[in-house]
């Protein structure tokens, strides 16, 4: 099983009823496994969406609460600057459940040099507002990766609050994502 796969099946396996997605390169062997997984093509089926922007994918999955399931949220680091007014005044402070897995850019190997000022910050400035953030890279097998994004959707619901889980696919499937 690859580091992405592990991803999608740990989604699943927390037992998320709609996912949207923010399409990025990064992010596209999630998403394919997602896809795949729910039996669509092309980037979508009945529970895979592609969204524009990180909060409306924020407001969209996060209203899933409200049918009694839990939403899911794939995206890059970068786009929690886009995200965090939604975060902290819908979901955090609505008290509704989301699972958010988001890859992480700016470490080991990254080659913009412009995105380190948004995402090495990333995970102080979730947990200053209150989100509870758990960070995977490569010193975790993709067993670890599928355990933990699955725990942190159970986790989500039981606490009904969003959770962030952060990973870094610098070196693990040799390749980016």
């Amino acid at each position: 099983m690859t580091y992405a796969e592990a991803v999608a099946d740990g989604i699943w396996g927390a037992g998320a009823a709609r996912v949207g997605y923010i399409p990025s390169v990064t992010v596209a062997p999630i998403i394919d496994s997602l896809v795949a997984t729910d039996g669509g093509a092309n980037g979508s089926s009945s529970r895979v969406t592609p969204l524009s922007r990180e909060e409306e994918a924020i407001g969209v999955m996060g209203a899933v609460a409200f049918t009694g399931k839990l939403g899911a949220v794939v995206m890059q680091d970068n786009g929690f600057g886009n995200a965090l007014t939604a975060l902290t005044t819908f979901t955090l402070s609505y008290h509704l459940p989301l699972l958010i897995f988001a890859n992480t850019r700016g470490s080991l190997g990254e080659y913009n040099s412009m995105i380190h000022s948004i995402s090495q910050p990333t995970p102080g400035i979730l947990r200053a507002v209150g989100l509870p953030v758990i960070e995977l890279d490569r010193r975790s097998s993709p067993d670890d990766w599928h355990d933990t994004v699955k725990e942190a959707g159970v986790h989500a619901g039981m606490t009904y609050r969003p959770v962030v889980v952060l990973g870094s696919f610098w070196n693990t499937d040799g390749k980016v994502a």
